[in-house]
């Protein structure tokens, strides 16, 4: 009865449900992760907590919602990480024609996580779909800023995914991911910024929005940057959150910047994102700025992708150069994104680049998992999937 109740919340039966830390639920994907593992001490103790109570978890932080089964930055997804134990949810924030803050991984993907191509809003996309026509793959080009806010909360979410090679609409929207599913997908609700805060709110957990890189050039409409920054952080102070709940984000550090001076409250525990193209990992001279510079600018969490906080010694894996500079540096490091990369039967693909000699199979994940957390000591795991990061920590009792 625990376990219908439950599902029926995420797929919209008991919207009015909250979710509270004794509700937490696994499923089945963290035993199977563990049973997947080669014999060892860690395997013994992740055996030893399978079937106990979890707690939610600051190390445990939700990626777009729960995009490995549903349609990313919905309200379905959202409550599904938090029914598995994250004690973190991210909405990724773009802006519409009329300037209101929305849910979404970018400014120009509704034409892959939303229907907005099998509606008459298709009409008013920056580019409608081109069939694939010799070498040329399918395209579309659909941006948050096409459409008003209420337009954008008309449209469903969906599994992203296109397929490159469509003639048809129909065939286009089609294109997901093999190991993903869409037997959640026909619930995808949209959510503003202020309904995702709202409902976070309502979930019991804390929250991390990502300000995302504008397509339209800005200042769009008289909009500037600095004035999207601070919009993001007004919705924060409107809602009465407080300050140490949220951790803003953005791969921009002129964004980081700005909250550090305009917003200290906020600003002091803001996620730089790595993007840094020239950087490499495992040399310290191409850190620029440097780690220590990044402290002295008011800098005090950086979250760089999996990858970059790993190595290999003798075919073991250990904190990377970026992971030691860090650290010494005094910076919190938060990584991402795990539970995106499918199957590890192949090295797991970009996440593991580094590491890629060493991943033969899904039941490398926990290890990784376990070496970021000990050895790199990190704050907290974006993942696709929340109770494999909630049953990790739960089970080593962190924060």
């Amino acid at each position: 009865m625990r376990f219908a109740l439950a599902l029926a919340s995420l797929i919209g039966l008991t919207q009015s449900l909250p979710v509270q830390a004794k509700d937490v639920e696994l499923g089945p994907r963290p035993a199977w992760l563990v049973q997947q593992m080669a014999d060892s001490p860690l395997k013994e103790k992740l055996h030893s907590c399978l079937g106990q109570p979890v707690k939610r978890t600051l190390f445990s932080i939700s990626h777009r919602g729960a995009p490995l089964q549903f349609p990313e930055h919905t309200e379905e997804g959202y409550r599904a990480a938090a029914l598995m134990g994250a004690g973190i949810l991210e909405c990724d924030v773009t802006f519409t024609s009329d300037k209101e803050l929305v849910c979404r991984h970018s400014q120009n993907d509704l034409h892959t996580t939303t229907n907005i191509l099998a509606t008459d809003l298709a009409a008013k996309c920056t580019a409608g779909f081109t069939p694939a026509k010799g070498d040329d793959p399918a395209s579309a080009d659909c941006r948050t800023s096409d459409i008003t806010l209420s337009e954008f909360k008309s449209l469903r979410g969906k599994m992203d995914g296109a397929s490159k090679k469509a003639q048809t609409v129909a065939d286009y929207l089609q294109g997901i991911a093999p190991w993903r599913t869409e037997l959640y997908a026909q619930h995808g609700n949209l959510m503003s910024h202020k309904e995702a805060i709202a409902l976070f709110k309502e979930l019991g957990v804390k929250f991390t929005p990502e300000l995302k890189a504008p397509e339209v050039d800005m200042p769009f409409e008289g909009f500037t940057q600095a004035e999207y920054a601070q919009k993001m952080i007004d919705d924060y102070k409107a809602a009465g959150i407080p300050p140490e709940d949220v951790y803003a984000q953005s791969f921009n550090l002129d964004d980081i910047r700005y909250w550090v001076e305009n917003e200290p409250d906020f600003g002091k525990q803001a996620i730089f994102l790595e993007g840094r193209r020239d950087l490499d990992p495992m040399n310290p001279a191409t850190f620029s700025p440097s780690m220590e510079e990044l402290k002295a600018m008011g800098v005090n969490y950086i979250a760089p992708p999996l990858f970059a906080l790993l190595t290999l010694e003798e075919g073991r894996i250990v904190p990377s150069a970026y992971a030691r500079e860090a650290r010494k540096a005094g910076l919190n490091l938060i990584t991402w994104t795990l539970e995106r990369s499918g199957p590890l039967s192949s090295g797991g693909g970009w996440y593991y680049q580094s590491i890629s000699d060493a991943i033969d199979g899904d039941g490398r994940m926990l290890e990784v998992v376990d070496v970021l957390a000990k050895d790199v000591g990190v704050k907290g795991i974006f993942s696709d999937w929340a109770a494999t990061t909630s049953f990790y920590a739960s089970c080593m009792e962190l924060q």
